[in-house]
C-alpha cells in the first residue's frame, strides 16, 4: 500500500509538472505569436527592387490573420490582390523603387487575378521602369503573368509548361452507386450543370458545349495577350501548344518565347547592373509582403469622401458567420455602406460561385435598396456565377475580366436518399409513424413520393423565374431574353459582354472610377469592407482551423478534392443557385 499511494504522489507530481510546462509553452506560443502580429516600420531603400513571388492562391483581400497555414503546415505570409494592385501602384510613383522582379514558378491563381496583375504591372511601365521575369519552371499561368515582363530569363535547365487550356471535371456517381447512395436531384436549366457529378458519369452534350464554350474564350483571350507582349502570332503560339514545341527553355528562347537561358546567379548580376550597385542584397530586394505595410508619402489630404469596396468571395451561404459570403453579414454590411452618409458609392466586388438560393436574395435585396440611395457597381473576379451573378445584377454597372467566369442562370435542389446505403451497408432499418400524408416529406431515409418530387419541382422552377425576373430588370431585359441565355448556362468575361449581362470589360480599378465617375466625386478615399475580425482572434482561429485541414490534405493528397466535393454537397439546404464547382482549369 506504502508504494502505491509512493507511485501515485510521483505520477500526480509529474502530471502537473507536465501540464505546466505545456501551459508555459501554450503562452510563450501565443506571445510569439501576438509579437508576429505587430506591424513593425518598414524600411524601404534606395535602389530597392519589388520582388513579386505570387506562389499561392491569391484571395481578393489579404486576410487579417498575418499568416496562411499552407498544407505542408508551415506558415506563410500572404498578401490579397487588394494590397498586392495597392503596392504595384504605389511602386510606380516611389522613387526608392527601380523596378519589379517577378520570382516565377507556379502561380496558382484564377485567370482573372492574374489578368488584373498583369494590367497593373503594364500600367507600372509607363513610369519607365524595369520589369524582370525569372524561373526556374514556368506553369502555364506563370507564363502568362511573365510575359507582361519587360525581358524573361529562364533557367537553362528549366523548362516551360505551355500547352494550352483543359478542363477536368470529376465525377462522384460511382462512388455514390457503390455507397447505395441516391441523390435526388431537381433543376431548373439544361445547362444547369453542377449537379452532373452527382448523377453522371460523364459530361452530358450540353455540358460539354458550354464548357468548350468558356475554356476556349478565355483561352482565346490569354493568347492573345501572350502575342501581343512576345510579338508571337496567335497561329504560331497555338502550334506551340499544339505540338508542347517549348519544353524546354531553349527551345522557347528559339521561338521567342523568354530573352535569355541563363543561371539565376547570372540573373542577379544583370539585376545588380541595372541596378547599379555590386552585388544585390536582401537590402535591395522588398517583398509585397513587407513593402504592403511601407510609409508611402502621396502629399494628398485624406478626403472625407468614401467609395465602399465590399468584398464578397466564397461560397454563399446562410446566417451571419465568417466563412463566405454569409446572408445576414453581408446585407447588414451593404445597408450600413448605404445608410453611411460619408460614402458616396458602393462597389461590390464578387468572387463566388454562387450557393443558397434564398441567401442570395437577401442580399440581392441589400444591393437594390442601396442603388436607390448612391451608385453601386460590381467589379467581377474569377468567378461570379449564379448566386454570385445573382446579387450582381441589380446594380447600377457591372464589369468583368475577360477570363472572368459567369452567368450560370440556374437553380436545383438536391435531396439524399441514403435509404439502401442504411440498410444494405450499416444494416439500420427505419419505421415509424405520422399524422398527415406529408409528415416524412425530404426525409434522408426514404425515396421522395411523385407528388413531393413535384412539389420541389415548382419550387425551383418558381425560383428560376425569380432569379430571370431579376435578372431582366437589372439588365433590362425581357425574361425571355434572360431565359434563352439562362437555362444555368456558363459563360465569359467576354462573351457575357456581347449577351449584355455586364457593361465593361475592365478590373477592380476601372470599377473604382466607374463609382467616381457615378458619384460625380473629385477626390475619394477607399474603405473596405465587411470590417475584419481583431487580427489576434483571426490568427487563432485560422490557426486551429486551417491546421485541422492541412492535416486531412496531408493524409489524403490528391484525393483531398474529393472529399471537399463530398462536405460541399452535405451543406447544401433549400433551394441552390450554384455554378458547376467540380471544373478545374488546367
Amino acid at each position: 500500500m506504502k508504494d502505491f499511494f509512493k507511485f501515485m504522489f510521483a505520477s500526480m507530481v509529474g502530471f502537473i509538472l507536465t501540464s505546466i510546462i505545456i501551459i508555459f509553452l501554450f503562452f510563450s506560443f501565443i506571445m510569439a505569436m501576438v509579437s508576429m502580429t505587430k506591424t513593425e516600420e518598414v524600411v524601404v531603400n534606395n535602389n530597392s527592387v519589388l520582388h513579386l513571388k505570387l506562389d499561392y492562391d491569391i484571395p481578393d483581400r489579404t486576410p487579417n490573420s498575418p499568416f496562411n497555414i499552407s498544407a505542408m503546415g508551415d506558415l506563410k505570409p500572404i498578401a490579397g490582390l487588394n494590397d498586392i494592385l495597392k503596392s504595384i501602384k504605389n511602386a510606380k510613383d516611389d522613387s526608392r523603387i527601380l523596378g519589379i522582379y517577378l520570382d516565377m514558378f507556379s502561380v496558382p491563381s484564377g485567370f482573372a487575378t492574374i489578368t488584373e496583375i498583369r494590367e497593373a504591372l503594364d500600367d507600372f511601365k509607363e513610369s519607365g521602369k524595369f520589369i524582370y521575369a525569372y524561373g526556374n519552371i514556368f506553369d502555364q499561368r506563370a507564363f502568362y503573368l511573365a510575359t507582361i515582363a519587360d525581358k524573361i530569363y529562364a533557367n537553362q535547365e528549366g523548362f516551360i509548361d505551355f500547352h494550352g487550356l483543359s478542363i477536368q471535371t470529376s465525377f462522384i456517381k460511382g462512388l455514390l452507386d457503390k455507397l447505395d447512395i441516391d441523390v435526388q436531384i431537381i433543376r431548373h436549366g439544361k445547362f444547369k450543370s453542377a449537379v452532373e457529378p452527382l448523377m453522371l458519369n460523364k459530361m452530358s452534350d450540353p455540358s460539354r458545349e458550354q464548357t468548350q464554350a468558356f475554356v476556349s474564350s478565355i483561352w482565346d483571350d490569354v493568347i492573345e495577350l501572350i502575342s501581343q507582349s512576345r510579338n508571337i502570332s496567335i497561329g504560331r503560339l497555338n502550334e506551340i501548344a499544339d505540338g508542347l514545341l517549348a519544353q524546354t527553355t531553349e527551345d522557347a528562347y528559339n521561338f521567342g518565347m523568354v530573352d535569355s537561358v541563363i543561371y539565376k546567379d547570372q540573373f542577379l548580376d544583370i539585376l545588380a547592373k541595372k541596378l547599379d550597385i555590386s552585388t544585390v542584397s536582401v537590402n535591395n530586394l522588398i517583398s509585397i509582403n513587407k513593402y504592403k505595410n511601407a510609409k508611402i508619402k502621396t502629399g494628398k489630404k485624406r478626403s472625407k469622401n468614401k467609395i465602399a469596396v465590399v468584398f464578397a468571395s466564397g461560397d454563399i451561404v446562410q446566417g451571419g458567420g465568417n466563412d463566405g459570403i454569409s446572408s445576414e453579414r453581408f446585407a447588414k454590411t451593404i445597408r450600413d455602406a448605404r445608410l453611411d452618409n460619408s460614402i458616396k458609392a458602393i462597389v461590390l466586388r464578387v468572387n463566388s460561385p454562387g450557393g443558397d438560393g434564398l441567401a442570395s436574395d437577401i442580399i440581392l435585396r441589400e444591393v437594390k435598396l442601396a442603388k436607390k440611395a448612391k451608385p453601386v457597381i460590381v467589379s467581377m473576379g474569377n468567378v461570379a456565377a449564379s448566386g454570385g451573378y445573382y446579387i450582381a445584377c441589380g446594380a447600377d454597372y457591372i464589369i468583368a475580366e475577360p477570363t472572368t467566369i459567369t452567368g450560370s442562370i440556374g437553380v436545383f435542389g438536391l435531396i439524399p436518399n441514403m435509404e439502401k446505403f442504411f440498410n444494405n451497408k450499416l444494416g439500420i432499418t427505419f419505421d415509424g409513424v405520422k399524422t398527415n400524408s406529408n409528415s416524412d416529406y425530404m426525409t434522408i431515409t426514404k425515396p421522395l413520393t411523385p407528388y413531393q418530387r413535384n412539389v420541389i419541382q415548382a419550387m425551383v422552377d418558381r425560383f428560376y423565374n425569380t432569379f430571370i425576373a431579376h435578372v431582366a430588370e437589372g439588365r433590362n431585359m425581357t425574361t425571355t431574353q434572360v431565359d434563352s441565355i439562362g437555362q444555368g448556362r456558363v459563360w465569359s468575361g467576354t462573351d457575357a459582354l456581347q449577351l449584355g449581362l455586364v457593361d465593361e470589360l475592365g478590373n477592380l480599378e476601372t470599377a473604382v472610377n466607374k463609382a467616381k465617375e457615378l458619384a460625380e466625386l473629385e477626390d475619394y478615399r477607399i474603405t473596405e469592407l465587411p470590417i475584419l475580425k481583431d487580427p489576434w482572434l483571426q490568427l487563432m482561429e485560422d490557426f486551429m482551423g486551417q491546421t485541422r485541414q492541412s492535416m486531412i490534405k496531408s493524409e489524403l493528397g490528391e484525393f483531398y478534392k474529393y472529399y471537399g466535393y463530398m462536405k460541399t454537397v452535405t451543406k447544401m439546404e433549400g433551394v441552390q443557385a450554384r455554378m458547376p464547382f467540380f471544373i478545374e482549369i488546367n
